[in-house]
Protein backbone atom coordinates (compact mmCIF):
# COMPACT_ATOMS: atom_id res chain seq x y z
CA UNK A 1 0.00 0.00 0.00
CA UNK A 2 2.70 1.89 0.80
CA UNK A 3 5.21 1.13 -2.41
CA UNK A 4 3.59 3.96 -4.80
CA UNK A 5 2.17 3.44 -8.50
CA UNK A 6 3.66 -0.10 -8.61
CA UNK A 7 1.95 -1.51 -5.64
CA UNK A 8 -0.85 -0.08 -6.18
CA UNK A 9 -0.73 -1.42 -10.26
CA UNK A 10 -0.32 -4.74 -8.65
CA UNK A 11 -3.48 -4.26 -6.29
CA UNK A 12 -5.91 -3.39 -9.05
CA UNK A 13 -4.37 -6.58 -11.56
CA UNK A 14 -4.62 -8.97 -8.57
CA UNK A 15 -8.61 -7.64 -8.31
CA UNK A 16 -9.77 -7.58 -11.87
CA UNK A 17 -7.68 -11.07 -12.99
CA UNK A 18 -9.83 -13.66 -10.64
CA UNK A 19 -12.75 -12.36 -12.86
CA UNK A 20 -10.89 -13.44 -16.25
CA UNK A 21 -10.55 -16.87 -15.03
CA UNK A 22 -13.08 -19.86 -16.67
CA UNK A 23 -14.76 -20.57 -14.12
CA UNK A 24 -16.10 -17.22 -13.00
CA UNK A 25 -16.62 -16.27 -16.47
CA UNK A 26 -18.75 -19.26 -17.07
CA UNK A 27 -20.95 -18.59 -14.01
CA UNK A 28 -21.89 -15.35 -16.02
CA UNK A 29 -22.59 -17.11 -18.50
CA UNK A 30 -25.03 -19.16 -16.42
CA UNK A 31 -26.26 -16.00 -14.63
CA UNK A 32 -27.36 -14.90 -17.92
CA UNK A 33 -29.70 -17.88 -18.47
CA UNK A 34 -31.11 -18.32 -14.93
CA UNK A 35 -32.53 -14.98 -15.10
CA UNK A 36 -34.39 -15.59 -18.14
CA UNK A 37 -37.32 -17.50 -17.01
CA UNK A 38 -38.19 -16.12 -13.75
CA UNK A 39 -37.89 -12.15 -16.07
CA UNK A 40 -40.51 -14.10 -18.71
CA UNK A 41 -43.22 -14.83 -16.04
CA UNK A 42 -42.65 -12.02 -13.69
CA UNK A 43 -42.14 -8.61 -15.50
CA UNK A 44 -42.33 -9.87 -19.08
CA UNK A 45 -45.95 -11.14 -18.47
CA UNK A 46 -47.04 -8.48 -16.30
CA UNK A 47 -46.88 -6.21 -19.24
CA UNK A 48 -48.19 -8.52 -21.25
CA UNK A 49 -51.52 -9.02 -19.45
CA UNK A 50 -52.30 -5.70 -18.24
CA UNK A 51 -51.80 -4.70 -21.96
CA UNK A 52 -54.31 -7.58 -22.76
CA UNK A 53 -56.63 -5.29 -20.10
CA UNK A 54 -56.71 -8.55 -17.25
CA UNK A 55 -57.70 -6.39 -14.20
CA UNK A 56 -55.33 -5.34 -11.88
CA UNK A 57 -56.15 -8.29 -9.15
CA UNK A 58 -55.61 -11.06 -11.38
CA UNK A 59 -52.29 -9.74 -12.85
CA UNK A 60 -50.70 -9.60 -9.48
CA UNK A 61 -52.55 -12.89 -8.33
CA UNK A 62 -49.47 -14.31 -11.41
CA UNK A 63 -47.09 -13.53 -8.93
CA UNK A 64 -47.71 -16.85 -7.16
CA UNK A 65 -45.81 -18.91 -10.11
CA UNK A 66 -42.78 -17.30 -8.06
CA UNK A 67 -43.57 -19.73 -5.34
CA UNK A 68 -41.90 -22.61 -7.50
CA UNK A 69 -38.78 -21.02 -6.77
CA UNK A 70 -39.12 -21.31 -2.72
CA UNK A 71 -40.36 -24.98 -3.20
CA UNK A 72 -37.52 -25.96 -5.65
CA UNK A 73 -36.41 -27.92 -2.72
CA UNK A 74 -39.02 -30.67 -2.76
CA UNK A 75 -38.05 -32.02 -6.00
CA UNK A 76 -34.28 -31.05 -6.18
CA UNK A 77 -33.42 -34.49 -4.90
CA UNK A 78 -34.52 -35.77 -8.42
CA UNK A 79 -32.35 -33.94 -9.66
CA UNK A 80 -29.64 -34.90 -7.49
CA UNK A 81 -30.33 -38.59 -7.47
CA UNK A 82 -31.58 -39.63 -10.82
CA UNK A 83 -29.57 -40.47 -13.32
CA UNK A 84 -30.74 -39.53 -16.97
CA UNK A 85 -30.54 -42.80 -19.61
CA UNK A 86 -27.83 -42.08 -22.81
CA UNK A 87 -27.22 -37.93 -21.66
CA UNK A 88 -26.24 -38.92 -18.39
CA UNK A 89 -22.89 -40.43 -19.94
CA UNK A 90 -22.26 -36.58 -20.12
CA UNK A 91 -22.60 -36.42 -16.42
CA UNK A 92 -25.09 -35.80 -13.69
CA UNK A 93 -25.26 -32.00 -14.07
CA UNK A 94 -24.01 -31.64 -17.69
CA UNK A 95 -27.33 -34.13 -18.70
CA UNK A 96 -29.77 -32.42 -16.26
CA UNK A 97 -28.80 -29.01 -17.07
CA UNK A 98 -29.71 -30.12 -21.44
CA UNK A 99 -32.87 -31.27 -20.51
CA UNK A 100 -34.16 -28.83 -18.15
CA UNK A 101 -33.23 -25.97 -20.88
CA UNK A 102 -35.20 -27.88 -23.66
CA UNK A 103 -37.64 -28.03 -21.06
CA UNK A 104 -37.23 -24.36 -20.70
CA UNK A 105 -37.81 -23.30 -23.92
CA UNK A 106 -40.61 -25.33 -24.86
CA UNK A 107 -42.35 -23.57 -21.52
CA UNK A 108 -41.66 -20.27 -22.75
CA UNK A 109 -42.83 -21.14 -26.41
CA UNK A 110 -46.28 -22.36 -24.54
CA UNK A 111 -46.07 -19.47 -22.65
CA UNK A 112 -45.91 -17.30 -25.71
CA UNK A 113 -48.47 -19.32 -27.71
CA UNK A 114 -50.83 -18.40 -24.70
CA UNK A 115 -53.16 -15.56 -25.48
CA UNK A 116 -54.68 -14.30 -22.12
CA UNK A 117 -57.72 -12.38 -23.90
CA UNK A 118 -59.08 -15.96 -24.91
CA UNK A 119 -57.93 -17.76 -21.82
CA UNK A 120 -56.52 -16.48 -18.25
CA UNK A 121 -56.76 -19.71 -17.62
CA UNK A 122 -55.08 -21.44 -20.04
CA UNK A 123 -52.16 -18.67 -19.48
CA UNK A 124 -52.04 -19.03 -15.86
CA UNK A 125 -51.25 -22.86 -16.59
CA UNK A 126 -48.56 -22.13 -19.17
CA UNK A 127 -47.02 -19.83 -16.57
CA UNK A 128 -47.03 -22.40 -14.22
CA UNK A 129 -45.43 -24.66 -15.73
CA UNK A 130 -42.68 -22.03 -16.83
CA UNK A 131 -42.32 -21.37 -13.39
CA UNK A 132 -41.66 -24.94 -12.27
CA UNK A 133 -39.31 -25.85 -15.28
CA UNK A 134 -37.62 -22.51 -14.64
CA UNK A 135 -37.22 -23.13 -10.43
CA UNK A 136 -35.73 -26.57 -11.77
CA UNK A 137 -33.25 -25.00 -14.39
CA UNK A 138 -32.13 -22.81 -11.64
CA UNK A 139 -31.68 -25.88 -9.32
CA UNK A 140 -29.61 -27.70 -11.57
CA UNK A 141 -27.42 -24.16 -12.68
CA UNK A 142 -26.76 -23.24 -9.20
CA UNK A 143 -24.85 -26.91 -8.17
CA UNK A 144 -22.91 -26.61 -11.45
CA UNK A 145 -21.87 -22.96 -10.66
CA UNK A 146 -20.93 -23.89 -7.26
CA UNK A 147 -19.26 -26.93 -8.42
CA UNK A 148 -17.29 -25.64 -11.19
CA UNK A 149 -15.85 -22.83 -8.57
CA UNK A 150 -12.66 -23.70 -6.43
CA UNK A 151 -13.83 -22.33 -2.82
CA UNK A 152 -10.74 -19.68 -3.65
CA UNK A 153 -13.39 -18.30 -6.50
CA UNK A 154 -17.01 -18.54 -4.72
CA UNK A 155 -16.97 -14.61 -3.99
CA UNK A 156 -15.75 -13.77 -7.39
CA UNK A 157 -17.89 -16.58 -9.06
CA UNK A 158 -21.05 -15.24 -6.93
CA UNK A 159 -20.41 -11.68 -8.07
CA UNK A 160 -20.28 -12.74 -12.00
CA UNK A 161 -23.63 -14.53 -11.24
CA UNK A 162 -24.99 -11.65 -9.95
CA UNK A 163 -23.44 -9.43 -13.06
CA UNK A 164 -25.11 -12.26 -15.03
CA UNK A 165 -28.41 -12.13 -13.64
CA UNK A 166 -28.95 -8.15 -13.36
CA UNK A 167 -27.66 -7.75 -16.99
CA UNK A 168 -29.75 -10.87 -18.18
CA UNK A 169 -32.89 -9.73 -17.05
CA UNK A 170 -32.45 -5.98 -17.34
CA UNK A 171 -31.44 -6.65 -21.10
CA UNK A 172 -34.24 -9.74 -21.67
CA UNK A 173 -36.79 -7.18 -20.14
CA UNK A 174 -36.29 -4.32 -22.34
CA UNK A 175 -35.69 -6.79 -25.52
CA UNK A 176 -39.04 -8.50 -24.60
CA UNK A 177 -40.93 -5.34 -24.88
CA UNK A 178 -39.29 -3.82 -27.79
CA UNK A 179 -39.84 -7.20 -29.96
CA UNK A 180 -43.39 -7.32 -28.52
CA UNK A 181 -43.94 -3.79 -29.48
CA UNK A 182 -42.69 -4.30 -33.44
CA UNK A 183 -43.54 -8.28 -33.95
CA UNK A 184 -46.21 -9.57 -30.97
CA UNK A 185 -45.86 -11.14 -27.83
CA UNK A 186 -45.41 -14.70 -29.02
CA UNK A 187 -42.47 -13.29 -31.41
CA UNK A 188 -40.86 -11.68 -28.11
CA UNK A 189 -41.49 -15.22 -26.17
CA UNK A 190 -39.89 -17.10 -29.15
CA UNK A 191 -37.01 -14.96 -29.04
CA UNK A 192 -35.94 -15.11 -25.49
CA UNK A 193 -35.17 -18.79 -25.47
CA UNK A 194 -31.87 -17.61 -26.81
CA UNK A 195 -30.77 -16.47 -23.51
CA UNK A 196 -30.98 -20.36 -22.70
CA UNK A 197 -28.16 -20.63 -25.23
CA UNK A 198 -24.93 -19.17 -22.42
CA UNK A 199 -25.71 -21.93 -20.16
CA UNK A 200 -25.49 -24.76 -22.74
CA UNK A 201 -22.24 -23.24 -24.31
CA UNK A 202 -20.83 -23.81 -20.52
CA UNK A 203 -21.98 -27.11 -20.52
CA UNK A 204 -20.58 -28.22 -23.58
CA UNK A 205 -17.48 -26.47 -23.38
CA UNK A 206 -16.56 -26.73 -19.61
CA UNK A 207 -18.01 -30.30 -19.04
CA UNK A 208 -19.25 -31.87 -15.71
CA UNK A 209 -17.18 -30.47 -13.16
CA UNK A 210 -14.21 -32.20 -11.96
CA UNK A 211 -14.59 -31.35 -7.92
CA UNK A 212 -18.54 -33.13 -8.73
CA UNK A 213 -16.92 -35.93 -10.55
CA UNK A 214 -14.26 -36.82 -7.86
CA UNK A 215 -16.88 -36.80 -5.40
CA UNK A 216 -19.24 -38.85 -7.32
CA UNK A 217 -16.33 -41.71 -8.06
CA UNK A 218 -15.52 -42.31 -4.35
CA UNK A 219 -19.09 -43.45 -3.30
CA UNK A 220 -22.24 -45.40 -4.81
CA UNK A 221 -24.75 -44.40 -7.02
CA UNK A 222 -27.90 -42.79 -4.80
CA UNK A 223 -30.33 -44.40 -4.16
CA UNK A 224 -33.99 -42.56 -3.76
CA UNK A 225 -33.73 -42.67 0.01
CA UNK A 226 -30.29 -41.45 0.50
CA UNK A 227 -31.18 -38.58 -2.19
CA UNK A 228 -33.99 -37.56 -0.26
CA UNK A 229 -33.27 -37.90 3.32
CA UNK A 230 -29.32 -37.36 2.75
CA UNK A 231 -28.96 -34.04 1.96
CA UNK A 232 -30.71 -33.26 5.63
CA UNK A 233 -29.30 -35.35 7.32
CA UNK A 234 -25.39 -34.36 6.86
CA UNK A 235 -25.77 -30.83 6.98
CA UNK A 236 -27.92 -31.22 10.27
CA UNK A 237 -24.82 -33.59 11.45
CA UNK A 238 -22.84 -30.33 11.59
CA UNK A 239 -21.91 -28.37 14.41
CA UNK A 240 -24.08 -25.26 15.00
CA UNK A 241 -26.30 -26.20 11.98
CA UNK A 242 -29.41 -24.94 13.69
CA UNK A 243 -27.51 -21.84 14.25
CA UNK A 244 -26.84 -21.57 10.18
CA UNK A 245 -30.46 -22.20 9.93
CA UNK A 246 -31.66 -19.95 11.95
CA UNK A 247 -29.53 -17.33 10.38
CA UNK A 248 -30.12 -18.14 6.26
CA UNK A 249 -34.18 -17.84 7.82
CA UNK A 250 -33.35 -14.35 9.29
CA UNK A 251 -30.77 -12.66 7.78
CA UNK A 252 -33.26 -10.65 4.82
CA UNK A 253 -36.20 -9.79 6.42
CA UNK A 254 -35.02 -6.76 7.10
CA UNK A 255 -34.02 -5.80 3.71
CA UNK A 256 -36.67 -7.60 1.86
CA UNK A 257 -39.44 -5.51 4.17
CA UNK A 258 -37.51 -2.45 3.14
CA UNK A 259 -37.35 -3.40 -0.26
CA UNK A 260 -41.11 -3.72 -1.39
CA UNK A 261 -42.05 -0.58 -0.05
CA UNK A 262 -39.43 2.01 -1.76
CA UNK A 263 -42.17 2.75 -4.93
CA UNK A 264 -44.63 3.68 -2.55
CA UNK A 265 -42.35 5.76 -0.69
CA UNK A 266 -41.29 7.52 -4.16
CA UNK A 267 -44.86 7.90 -5.14
CA UNK A 268 -45.95 9.56 -1.92
CA UNK A 269 -43.04 11.76 -1.73
CA UNK A 270 -43.93 12.79 -5.26
CA UNK A 271 -41.29 11.84 -7.67
CA UNK A 272 -42.09 11.63 -11.21
CA UNK A 273 -41.50 8.70 -13.72
CA UNK A 274 -38.50 10.23 -15.10
CA UNK A 275 -37.36 10.91 -11.33
CA UNK A 276 -37.77 7.39 -10.44
CA UNK A 277 -36.59 6.15 -13.62
CA UNK A 278 -32.92 8.04 -13.26
CA UNK A 279 -32.77 7.30 -9.93
CA UNK A 280 -34.20 4.23 -8.76
CA UNK A 281 -33.48 2.38 -12.03
CA UNK A 282 -30.29 4.08 -13.48
CA UNK A 283 -28.33 5.28 -10.47
CA UNK A 284 -29.42 2.07 -8.69
CA UNK A 285 -28.21 -0.25 -11.38
CA UNK A 286 -24.92 1.37 -11.44
CA UNK A 287 -24.52 0.85 -7.92
CA UNK A 288 -25.42 -2.57 -7.32
CA UNK A 289 -22.80 -3.17 -10.32
CA UNK A 290 -20.41 -1.51 -8.63
CA UNK A 291 -20.57 -2.97 -5.05
CA UNK A 292 -20.61 -6.82 -6.96
CA UNK A 293 -17.41 -5.80 -7.87
CA UNK A 294 -16.14 -4.04 -4.44
CA UNK A 295 -17.91 -7.42 -2.81
CA UNK A 296 -15.87 -9.78 -4.99
CA UNK A 297 -12.59 -7.94 -3.99
CA UNK A 298 -13.56 -7.72 -0.45
CA UNK A 299 -14.54 -11.52 0.16
CA UNK A 300 -10.46 -12.34 -1.53
CA UNK A 301 -9.27 -9.92 0.22
CA UNK A 302 -10.62 -10.13 3.78
CA UNK A 303 -11.70 -13.52 3.42
CA UNK A 304 -15.54 -15.20 4.07
CA UNK A 305 -16.37 -14.27 7.27
CA UNK A 306 -15.39 -10.32 7.88
CA UNK A 307 -16.77 -9.77 3.96
CA UNK A 308 -19.78 -11.48 5.22
CA UNK A 309 -20.34 -9.62 8.33
CA UNK A 310 -19.58 -6.24 7.14
CA UNK A 311 -22.11 -6.74 4.17
CA UNK A 312 -24.96 -7.57 6.70
CA UNK A 313 -24.01 -4.36 9.24
CA UNK A 314 -23.52 -1.92 5.49
CA UNK A 315 -27.56 -3.64 4.51
CA UNK A 316 -28.91 -3.19 7.85
CA UNK A 317 -27.40 0.61 7.80
CA UNK A 318 -28.72 1.01 3.96
CA UNK A 319 -32.19 0.88 5.42
CA UNK A 320 -31.48 4.10 7.59
CA UNK A 321 -30.82 5.69 4.67
CA UNK A 322 -34.66 5.61 3.36
CA UNK A 323 -35.98 6.69 6.77
CA UNK A 324 -33.59 10.04 6.34
CA UNK A 325 -35.40 10.59 2.74
CA UNK A 326 -38.95 10.03 4.33
CA UNK A 327 -37.89 13.02 6.17
CA UNK A 328 -36.41 15.44 4.46
CA UNK A 329 -38.96 14.75 1.75
CA UNK A 330 -39.22 14.73 -2.46
CA UNK A 331 -35.15 15.65 -2.63
CA UNK A 332 -33.19 13.93 -5.74
CA UNK A 333 -30.21 13.76 -4.09
CA UNK A 334 -31.61 12.16 -1.25
CA UNK A 335 -33.36 9.58 -3.29
CA UNK A 336 -29.89 9.18 -5.58
CA UNK A 337 -28.10 8.61 -2.30
CA UNK A 338 -30.63 6.14 -0.96
CA UNK A 339 -30.79 4.49 -3.22
CA UNK A 340 -27.39 4.55 -4.26
CA UNK A 341 -26.23 2.96 -1.01
CA UNK A 342 -28.79 0.98 -0.92
CA UNK A 343 -27.79 -1.00 -3.99
CA UNK A 344 -24.28 -0.55 -3.54
CA UNK A 345 -24.66 -2.37 -0.10
CA UNK A 346 -27.11 -4.63 -1.50
CA UNK A 347 -24.31 -5.74 -4.73
CA UNK A 348 -21.85 -6.44 -1.79
CA UNK A 349 -23.96 -8.77 -0.18
CA UNK A 350 -25.25 -10.28 -3.02
CA UNK A 351 -21.73 -11.85 -3.93
CA UNK A 352 -20.31 -12.27 0.13
CA UNK A 353 -23.79 -14.16 1.35
CA UNK A 354 -24.25 -15.79 -1.28
CA UNK A 355 -20.89 -16.99 -1.79
CA UNK A 356 -21.17 -18.33 2.23
CA UNK A 357 -24.42 -19.67 1.43
CA UNK A 358 -22.38 -21.64 -1.55
CA UNK A 359 -19.51 -22.82 0.82
CA UNK A 360 -22.26 -24.48 2.88
CA UNK A 361 -22.97 -27.04 0.69
CA UNK A 362 -21.83 -30.81 0.37
CA UNK A 363 -20.55 -31.49 -3.36
CA UNK A 364 -21.95 -34.86 -2.86
CA UNK A 365 -25.70 -33.37 -2.31
CA UNK A 366 -24.77 -29.65 -4.08
CA UNK A 367 -28.01 -29.19 -5.78
CA UNK A 368 -30.38 -30.50 -2.99
CA UNK A 369 -28.25 -28.63 -0.29
CA UNK A 370 -28.44 -25.33 -2.17
CA UNK A 371 -31.69 -25.40 -3.30
CA UNK A 372 -32.91 -25.73 0.52
CA UNK A 373 -30.88 -22.83 1.60
CA UNK A 374 -31.62 -20.21 -1.28
CA UNK A 375 -35.45 -21.31 -0.89
CA UNK A 376 -34.93 -20.88 2.46
CA UNK A 377 -33.27 -17.03 2.84
CA UNK A 378 -36.15 -15.68 0.76
CA UNK A 379 -39.17 -17.44 2.11
CA UNK A 380 -39.76 -15.62 5.79
CA UNK A 381 -39.08 -12.35 4.15
CA UNK A 382 -41.44 -12.98 1.24
CA UNK A 383 -44.10 -13.91 3.47
CA UNK A 384 -43.49 -11.40 6.54
CA UNK A 385 -43.42 -8.48 3.64
CA UNK A 386 -46.87 -9.55 1.63
CA UNK A 387 -48.63 -9.57 5.06
CA UNK A 388 -47.20 -6.75 6.74
CA UNK A 389 -45.38 -4.19 5.18
CA UNK A 390 -48.28 -2.21 3.77
CA UNK A 391 -50.56 -2.46 7.18
CA UNK A 392 -46.81 -1.15 9.15
CA UNK A 393 -46.33 2.18 6.71
CA UNK A 394 -50.20 2.65 7.58
CA UNK A 395 -50.09 2.22 11.07
CA UNK A 396 -46.11 3.83 12.06
CA UNK A 397 -45.46 6.16 9.07
CA UNK A 398 -42.25 5.78 6.51
CA UNK A 399 -39.82 6.95 9.15
CA UNK A 400 -40.87 4.59 12.02
CA UNK A 401 -41.01 1.33 9.41
CA UNK A 402 -37.79 2.21 8.08
CA UNK A 403 -36.30 2.49 11.32
CA UNK A 404 -38.05 -1.27 12.66
CA UNK A 405 -36.67 -2.58 9.12
CA UNK A 406 -33.29 -1.53 10.99
CA UNK A 407 -33.46 -3.01 14.22
CA UNK A 408 -34.95 -5.99 12.33
CA UNK A 409 -32.11 -6.67 10.83
CA UNK A 410 -29.77 -6.55 13.41
CA UNK A 411 -30.55 -10.26 14.89
CA UNK A 412 -29.01 -11.86 11.60
CA UNK A 413 -26.09 -9.57 12.49
CA UNK A 414 -24.99 -10.07 15.76
CA UNK A 415 -26.33 -13.82 15.26
CA UNK A 416 -23.84 -14.28 12.51
CA UNK A 417 -20.80 -12.35 14.67
CA UNK A 418 -21.79 -14.49 17.44
CA UNK A 419 -21.07 -17.58 15.20
CA UNK A 420 -17.23 -16.42 14.51
CA UNK A 421 -16.92 -15.79 17.66
CA UNK A 422 -17.72 -19.23 18.51
CA UNK A 423 -15.90 -21.33 15.83
CA UNK A 424 -19.32 -22.37 14.52
CA UNK A 425 -18.45 -21.05 11.09
CA UNK A 426 -16.05 -22.69 10.25
CA UNK A 427 -17.12 -26.07 11.39
CA UNK A 428 -20.41 -25.50 9.84
CA UNK A 429 -18.66 -25.10 5.71
CA UNK A 430 -19.44 -27.77 3.81
CA UNK A 431 -17.11 -29.89 1.06
CA UNK A 432 -18.03 -26.89 -1.13
CA UNK A 433 -16.40 -24.10 0.38
CA UNK A 434 -12.96 -26.45 1.85
CA UNK A 435 -12.20 -28.85 -0.88
CA UNK A 436 -10.14 -27.58 -3.77
CA UNK A 437 -9.65 -29.42 -7.26
CA UNK A 438 -7.63 -32.48 -7.07
CA UNK A 439 -8.61 -33.10 -3.61
CA UNK A 440 -12.38 -33.97 -3.44
CA UNK A 441 -12.43 -36.47 -0.69
CA UNK A 442 -10.69 -34.00 1.85
CA UNK A 443 -12.42 -33.17 5.20
CA UNK A 444 -13.70 -30.20 6.58
CA UNK A 445 -9.56 -28.69 6.51
CA UNK A 446 -9.47 -28.97 2.79
CA UNK A 447 -8.32 -25.69 2.40
CA UNK A 448 -10.23 -22.52 2.28
CA UNK A 449 -9.27 -19.22 3.38
CA UNK A 450 -12.34 -18.42 5.83
CA UNK A 451 -11.02 -15.53 7.47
Amino acid sequence: MSDGVSVRGATWWDGVRPYLEKAPIASLALGLSSAFPLTMINSTLASRLAEAGIEKKSVTAFALVILTYNLKFLWAWIIEGVRIPVLGRLGQRVSWLIVLAALVVIATFNLGLADPKVSLASTATAALLLGFAGASFDIVIDAYRIELLEPRQLGVGAGMGQYGWRIGSALLGALALVIAARAGWTTAYMFSAVFAAPALLVALFMGESKRHEEVTAKRPRLDIGTAIIGPFAEFFQRRGAVLVLVFILIHKIGDTLANLTFRLLFNDLGFSKDEIAIYDVGVGFWALLIGVFVGGVMYARLGMKRSVLISLVLMAISNLSFAGLAAAGHSNIGMASAIGFENFSSGIGGVTVVAYFSALANLRFTAAQYALISAASSIVGRFLSGTTAGGLVESIGYVDFYLLTTVVALPGVFLFWWMMRAGLIDQSIGTAGTVGEGDARAGPSGGATLD
